[in-house]
């Protein structure tokens, strides 16, 4: 008997993977790094997931969840051969309540998917991510996506009312629930963003928001970044809370345009897609206000969507970002750092800078209302040592926005990516206090190991006294 046969009479040979051919598939995501996979599993109810977590236990095989793969920080690369439980076929849309504004629904469920169930109804779910047509409703769990529209609207844990969730030990348990003020720890928001270090997301109970009975897109083009960058300052400072307010640089703008003819400006050196959302009079007055704005930070162009079909063709444009990428070179690599709005021109003016040292090939694009950078260097990994170049420089670029006050990621995760550069953020007993949590729901390191946190972030794993274990004071 093996791991393999274990999970065969389970599921069924159809739905275990352990070809090589097969393994290559689930040993990446969307990022640059690889790792080892010892079976594939898709199961498609809660007891099944049951079922090969207990398998892998006997076994002694790391577990490592995975959604559609569309993550760019590692987060479901294993750093060992592990299983992988891909949680794509729990796709049901399983309840949709109304009344409460909520819907159960499987972790394999296509964001976009779930806005289309809803949208008719008179709701959609709100977090957005760019891979909104392709990412999962667990995935976006494990990372606590965002999107451009949650600026206003809030990043994903602030629409997961609960989550129904095996542990390691194979137990189902649902953490949070329906009432507005659960009481107890709020467990459910400690899993949001685990990245599956915590438990196994089985289903998933969303908040559904109403659709805005009006909708202004602008699109503003600037002869400068700074413009664009002073707009989004200057919006906020008002007191106007967008929808979005979204940033494209010039390299990237031509980029998209070329690939959906979505009508943007190439010349211009920086566009702003702004939107506002809420009553048609608010509406009026909010997107009168941002073009008054715009026009004296300097705007050469001021676009509003005429209707419903444009500004579907410009969120594509957006939206299409990182695939328009492919026409500059096979490869990309990008971050997702956050810096202060203040910071904004500053920060970008320093990965200018960067890029030109490198001498690589960087395109931006960004949730400028939250400060969300996403510089994106394409570069070709079959040149030597190109990729080594990509990622020091990348790394720099992460340490740049640390220094004026940024943090490490808005939505992508921790991961491989970043979990080396936590030590920069947090210290020890930070890190030792984030270890001791996860322990608490998985003490011996079989979910997802060696992400998010670096090792050594438990103080005794270095030989410092655990601060929880001292004497208090009298």
């Amino acid at each position: 008997m093996s791991l393999v046969d274990d999970l065969v009479a389970a599921l069924g040979a159809d739905r275990v993977k352990a070809h090589p051919l097969e393994l290559r598939v689930y040993d990446k995501d969307a990022g640059v790094a690889r790792g080892p996979v010892a079976a594939v599993a898709l199961p498609e109810s809660t007891a099944e997931v049951v079922a090969c977590v207990k398998a892998a236990r006997t076994w002694g095989v790391p577990i490592v969840a995975r959604g559609a793969g569309t993550g760019l920080a590692g987060g479901a690369v294993p750093t060992e051969p592990a299983l992988i439980v891909a949680l794509t076929r729990m796709n049901t849309i399983h309840e949709v309540d109304l009344e409460n504004r909520t819907a159960w629904v499987g972790p394999g469920v296509i964001n976009l998917d779930l806005s289309a169930h809803t949208t008719p109804m008179g709701f959609h779910y709100a977090p957005d991510p760019s891979s909104q047509s392709v990412c999962t409703i667990g995935g976006n769990v494990g990372t606590n996506a965002g999107g451009p529209h949650c600026l206003a609207e809030g990043t994903t844990v602030a629409h997961i009312l609960a989550v129904e969730m095996v542990t390691v030990d194979g137990e189902i348990v649902e953490l949070g629930g329906p009432a507005p003020d659960p009481i107890g720890l709020d467990l459910r928001a400690v899993v949001v963003g685990s990245e599956g270090t915590m438990g196994l997301v089985t289903r998933v109970l969303v908040k559904l928001t109403p659709n805005a009975p009006d909708v202004r897109t602008l699109l503003l083009a600037y002869p400068t970044i700074e413009g664009a960058a002073e707009t989004v300052s200057q919006t906020i400072a008002a007191g106007i809370i967008p929808a979005a307010l979204e940033i494209m640089d010039r390299p990237m703008v031509q980029a998209v345009e070329n690939f959906v003819h979505a009508g943007y400006p190439t010349e211009s050196a920086a566009v702003l897609l702004a939107e506002v959302t809420g009553h048609p009079a608010a509406v009026t007055a909010e997107a009168g206000q941002i073009e008054r704005i715009a026009l004296q930070a300097g705007t050469t162009e001021v676009r509003s969507a005429v209707d419903a079909a444009e500004r579907d063709l410009l969120w594509l444009g957006r939206k299409s970002a990182f695939g328009a990428v492919a026409q500059s070179a096979p490869d990309y690599y990008l971050h997702d750092t956050v810096v202060p709005r203040t910071r904004l021109v500053e920060t970008m003016t320093r990965l200018y800078e960067i890029a030109d040292r490198f001498e690589i090939s960087m395109l931006n694009v960004f949730h400028a209302g939250d400060g969300n950078l996403h510089p994106l260097v394409a570069f070709d990994g079959r040149d030597e040592g190109a990729r080594e170049r990509v990622m020091e420089a990348a790394e720099e670029m992460v340490r740049v926005s640390l220094e004026v006050g940024g943090s490490l990621s808005g939505e992508h995760g921790i991961g491989l990516e970043k979990r080396d550069l936590m030590a920069d953020v947090f210290s020890p007993i930070d890190l030792d206090a984030q270890a001791r949590l996860r322990d608490a729901f998985d003490p011996d390191g079989a979910l997802n190991p060696g992400k998010i946190l670096p090792h050594g972030s438990r103080c005794y794993d270095f030989g410092m006294q655990p601060p929880l274990s001292q004497e208090p004071a009298l």
